[in-house]
């Protein structure tokens, strides 16, 4: 297969750089905001001062604004619900997310939600109900991980039935999107580790496919996975390295914003194999991802040996005359670079997972098969066997 006929969209327009949040009510202006509805996470930001700043600049412009926090990793529907309600009550007409993935996804269903009140979210993630309004969302970000900043894609937990479901659609951009590597300063390491790893997967799941003869998307995939791994090493160990942390933060946006996939056929699966895990277990999206790969990878690279082999040789700088040799040598190195980052690369160095019997392992599989009725994954097709087989490999 070779590069495929794409249309690229990324409207998104960054700011970036330090003190660059003080620009929030100029652009929230700009996209026609007069009610904002924040939406942050924890704490973090209100003990930082940065909810207070942001706040205060906006309503100085003179804005109206209305606050909800409380989002949690793996974000919640029934507190995206409750948020809608909110914004719907405020007249919101413009939501800012300030925080990370989790945060930013919350606020792209509130946009939704709030442009269809008429609408329960969840029509739209259980794609019963197509979104065709929205309102415009702005980005303050304060951790550099899911790229949601910049993607068409937005995931929700329904904590009622463990499901957890992305939506990928162009009224998922948000507008603009404002980006200070200070502001990732108060992460704790844990946090630092999933981001990194979540930037990586982005890549990767775009990476490893089948498409062939991609050159320009190959090298821009294959730097960021260079640049970020490097920076990594530094951050994980000094979250205050404002090189690193504005390296690993830009990377985040591209990851995920097509640029390293474009042309090509997606993969994913690793995604998919990780959103059951956070479902079913409330595990850190990051930690999910990294509890699995070298799974998938154990089990899928044999697909395309080649495809190994180029990734070891241009993202790790290893090779020699073995093919599979050097393709082991390259999932053994991915690991192991996760390992540094304290990050589990299994079931048992997951606490939220542990050990699993057969017997779940095939209910996770039936979940993320939709009990049987999809495969996953394009660089190797996964069925619900697969999938369990995957899941026994990583369960050790």
């Amino acid at each position: 297969m070779k590069m495929q006929a794409f249309t690229h969209y990324t409207p998104t327009e960054i700011v970036f750089g330090k003190a660059s949040e003080d620009r929030v009510a100029e652009l929230a202006k700009k996209y026609h905001g007069s009610r904002v509805f924040v939406v942050y996470g924890g704490g973090s930001v209100v003990k930082s001062g940065l909810l207070g700043r942001v706040t205060g600049t906006l309503e100085a412009a003179g804005l109206k604004v209305e606050t909800i926090g409380g989002v949690k990793p793996n974000p919640r529907l029934d507190f995206a619900r409750e948020a809608v309600q909110k914004a719907v009550e405020f007249q919101a007409d413009l939501i800012l997310a300030v925080g990370g993935g989790s945060v930013i996804d919350t606020a792209k269903a509130v946009s939704h939600g709030a442009a269809n009140p008429d609408t329960d979210i969840w029509e739209f993630w259980s794609r019963k109900k197509k979104v065709e309004k929205t309102l415009p969302v702005g980005v303050i970000l304060t951790l550099a991980a899911a790229g949601s900043e910049t993607s068409d894609s937005a995931v929700l937990t329904n904590t009622e039935i463990q499901v957890k479901r992305g939506l990928s659609t162009d009224l998922n951009r948000p507008e603009f999107a404002i980006m200070n590597p200070e502001l990732t300063y108060t992460l704790p390491k844990y946090q630092v580790g999933c981001g990194i790893v979540d930037i990586m997967m982005h890549t990767l799941d775009r990476y490893f496919t089948k498409t062939k003869g991609n050159q320009l998307t190959d090298e821009i995939a294959e730097g960021l996975l260079r640049t970020v791994i490097a920076n990594g090493r530094i951050a994980i160990q000094d979250s205050h390295n404002y090189e690193s942390m504005s390296e690993i933060m830009w990377c985040g946006s591209i990851s995920h914003n097509g640029l390293t996939g474009l042309g090509a056929e997606k993969d994913f699966a690793p995604h998919q194999l990780g959103h059951e895990l956070s479902a079913k277990f409330d595990i850190a999206h990051g930690a999910s991802l990294s509890a699995v790969w070298g799974a998938w990878a154990e089990y899928s690279y044999m697909e395309d040996v080649d495809r190994f082999v180029r990734f070891a040789d241009k993202v790790w700088g290893i090779s020699g005359d073995n093919k599979e040799e050097v393709a082991r040598k390259a999932i053994n190195a991915t690991v192991n670079y996760f390992k540094l980052l304290d990050m589990p690369t299994c079931f048992s160095e997951a606490k939220e997972i542990g050990l699993k019997t057969e017997d779940e392992l095939w209910t996770m599989a039936d979940g993320c098969s939709y009990k049987d009725t999809r495969t996953i994954g394009a660089f190797r097709v996964l069925n619900k066997e697969d999938i369990f087989n995957v899941y026994k490999l990583a369960n050790k």
